[in-house]
């Protein structure tokens, strides 16, 4: 095997490993927190198990193209160099740093064209500012109801407890599958655009192996921006959340299959909550709800200057090499 055909695999594997690493656990965060007495292998199967049924699903409606639609608009470079792993790395890197990244520009911005870019930034952005208006309006009328230290404290000790438990595995697997359908494009943007099954298989592999690794060190680093979301270690307050976020998904799923950053809709649905959460219960922590938005937001934008400085650098290294 040359070079020029190890480098799509290894930054396959390396890009799977990054975007477990960041932007799963935004999406089975709440899921872990709320979970956490529970065997990690357990969970791992549940999402595991959603996970394959959406890849193979996407595999045979849309004759080997698991990203859905994702990449029509970005093609797999005749002959891929070797600076195309960096984008991964860094990912990586900054995720050590618990770092909220958008996969998205990180990794596909170094294949896109600067009007395909344009095009992700103007969707996230709008996903950001949808996720933020939706959030907030639920949560300013289920805040006091759901969200209270009175009403978490006697949802702990009722025995329906059980019927929120099955609510939020639910509300998980929909968001699981959505998150899904939107993020495959950032793994597979290495590999051919029509897998064939042996591709299919060898990729599930490798992506159920790393997810499990993730699993069992409970989230890693970027879980602790769920740990400091009030009252995310609780089941109903993960429903809310992950119900909330499945459906934002959903609607831009929907709207076109330009790619976007599943990361700045969950900063913005975090947002939404702790600003409605904190007019309904305590006015007094509004200050500090601000300040944890402005933190968040300063996080993302790191990681999409980031990916802009990476995209125009491999651009350049192309242009180069020809």
């Amino acid at each position: 095997m040359q070079l020029h055909q190890i480098i799509p695999l290894v930054a396959f594997i390396l890009a799977t490993y990054s975007v477990i690493g960041n932007d799963v656990i935004q999406t089975l965060g709440t899921f872990l927190t709320s979970n956490h007495k529970k065997k990690w292998w357990i969970l791992w199967l549940y999402a595991a198990g959603i996970l394959t049924l959406v890849i193979v699903y996407g595999w045979i409606v849309n004759q080997g193209d698991v990203s859905y639609g994702r990449l029509d608009m970005i093609p797999l470079p005749e002959k891929m160099a070797f600076w195309y792993i960096i984008p991964p790395l860094v990912l990586i890197i900054l995720t050590r740093f618990g770092l909220p990244v958008s996969t998205t520009f990180m990794i596909l911005s170094v294949f896109s064209s600067q009007a395909v870019i344009e095009k992700m930034i103007l969707k996230s952005i709008l996903g950001y500012a949808v996720a933020f208006v939706f959030a907030f309006g639920i949560y300013l009328l289920i805040a006091k109801k759901f969200e209270s230290k009175e009403s978490i404290s006697r949802a702990e000790k009722e025995k329906s407890k059980k019927g929120w438990l099955v609510a939020q595995w639910l509300s998980t697997g929909l968001l699981w599958s959505q998150w899904l359908v939107q993020d495959f494009a950032n793994l597979y943007v290495y590999l051919p655009r029509q897998l064939t099954l042996t591709e299919l298989l060898i990729s599930l592999f490798i992506i159920l192996v790393l997810m499990a690794l993730l699993f069992k060190s409970r989230g890693g680093k970027i879980q602790e921006i769920v740990h400091s979301k009030a009252n995310t270690q609780h089941i109903r307050s993960a429903t809310f959340i992950d119900l909330t976020y499945a459906i934002v998904l959903f609607l831009f799923t929907e709207l076109s299959n330009v790619p976007m950053s599943t990361t700045w809709v969950f900063i913005g649905i975090l947002a939404g909550r702790e600003i409605a959460i904190s007019y309904r219960l305590n006015k007094n922590e509004i200050g500090k709800s601000r300040k944890q938005i402005f933190r968040d937001l300063y996080k993302v934008n790191i990681g999409l200057i980031v990916s802009i400085l990476l995209a125009y650098a491999v651009g350049m290294l192309n242009l180069m090499e020809v």
